[in-house]
């Protein structure tokens, strides 16, 4: 499976979305200030994406948010989209999302990750602490000091991971497409989960099962929101497991912002809602 044929221009044809239909917002005036009508100030945003993932994950959100007067940066990182590499680490992934904010001149950014992006994000924030404003997890992993995302997974997926690494000729993992179908896309019509199913490239394995030093990161102080999708199937919900309050716990005093959603297809189908929770998760 080459991966360039997943990213041609022509490969996500994005006006039948019009089809779906948007699911009411969080609010109706999400970007209104302190007064009823006030224009919102405009936020900063870096936006990191997961597994099985690339930067097209954001398009439709980064849009928004960027028709309601945001400034959006979607870094695209190593071992993902056009710089397909199936050997990277987990602290080259860290170190180019901190050279976007870095090289950018970036400063009081919204730092945000999406799934494998919250380990993403946890290092990214070590790096270049004096640049963010907060930190917002989207049913994202928070890992603890030395933990790595495959620990987070329950035994049978890490299980499956590690046979699915071990058979793969390049140290990737392709997610099985009814493990997408029925936890990651579960809100989507079968059209739309083929779709995304079609885009994905096997997940470069290692940075899945690195265990990572946190031990800064639990020492900041910088302001933290948690934004749940309360729909979402990928991780069981029950003592031990799960985004919220399993992962969302680890933040201390946090910011928790609530809508559905489940890992894959809401960011396609209903992106202003999505994009009024990270608003809503962002602002001062």
């Amino acid at each position: 499976m080459h991966p360039e044929r997943f990213f041609a221009q022509d490969r996500f044809p994005y006006a039948w979305m019009a089809a779906y239909p948007p699911l009411p917002p969080i609010r109706s005036l999400y970007r209104s200030g302190s007064q009823q009508g006030e224009p919102a100030p405009s936020l900063t945003f870096v936006l990191v994406h997961g597994s099985w993932a690339d930067a097209s994950y954001w398009s439709e959100v980064a849009s928004e948010l960027r028709r309601q007067g945001h400034i959006v940066h979607v870094p695209e990182y190593p071992g993902h989209g056009p710089d397909y590499n199936p050997g990277v680490t987990h602290e080259a992934i860290t170190r180019a999302v901190a050279a976007t904010i870095t090289g950018c001149g970036l400063s009081d950014v919204r730092l945000v990750g999406h799934s494998f992006g919250g380990s993403v994000i946890q290092k990214t924030a070590e790096l270049v602490p004096d640049r963010i404003r907060r930190i917002i997890f989207m049913n994202a992993f928070v890992l603890k000091d030395g933990q790595s995302v495959a620990d987070e997974l329950p035994p049978p997926v890490q299980q499956s991971f590690i046979q699915l690494r071990q058979s793969s000729p390049d140290d990737t993992i392709m997610l099985p497409y009814p493990l997408f179908r029925d936890t990651f896309a579960n809100l989507a019509d079968k059209r739309l989960a083929d779709h995304l199913y079609s885009r994905m490239v096997p997940e470069p394995a290692k940075p899945l099962f690195e265990k990572l030093d946190l031990k800064k990161f639990y020492g900041l102080e910088i302001p933290r929101s948690y934004l749940y999708l309360t729909t979402d199937g990928v991780l069981p919900q029950g003592e031990g497991y799960g985004w919220h309050p399993h992962m969302s716990g680890r933040l201390g005093v946090f910011r928790l912002i609530k809508t559905e959603g489940d890992h894959m297809s809401t960011v396609k189908t209903a992106p202003a809602r999505i994009a009024a929770g990270l608003y809503e998760a962002a602002r001062d």
